[in-house]
């Protein structure tokens, strides 16, 4: 059900970015994420991460399971992007 749904999203989200423009404040968390069964899923992630609000950049890696998040925290929270990532079918394990 999760994969179908997460599927779906990336779908629609394309490859452009909607989350546009310089922020004036900037924080970084790096997530341990689990459940990339496929390279596909962390690129699909980061298109979904990037299309958020707040968001000014995301990088997600297959192989070591790590997702990379820069926002502006005047937009999202960390609680946020927590949770974003598990209803995309990923289980965050911890902060790296």
């Amino acid at each position: 059900m999760f994969r179908r749904r997460f599927i779906q999203n990336i779908a629609l989200a394309g490859t452009g970015s909607l989350a546009g423009g310089e922020t004036r404040r900037r924080e970084e968390v790096v997530y341990r994420v689990q459940g990339f069964t496929c390279v596909t899923c962390a690129v699909g992630l980061e298109t979904l991460l990037r299309r958020q609000k707040g968001v000014t950049r995301a990088e997600a890696s297959y192989p070591s399971g790590i997702v990379r998040i820069e926002f502006d925290p005047t937009l999202l929270t960390d609680k946020v992007l927590r949770e974003f990532i598990s209803e995309m079918g990923f289980t965050v394990a911890e902060k790296a």
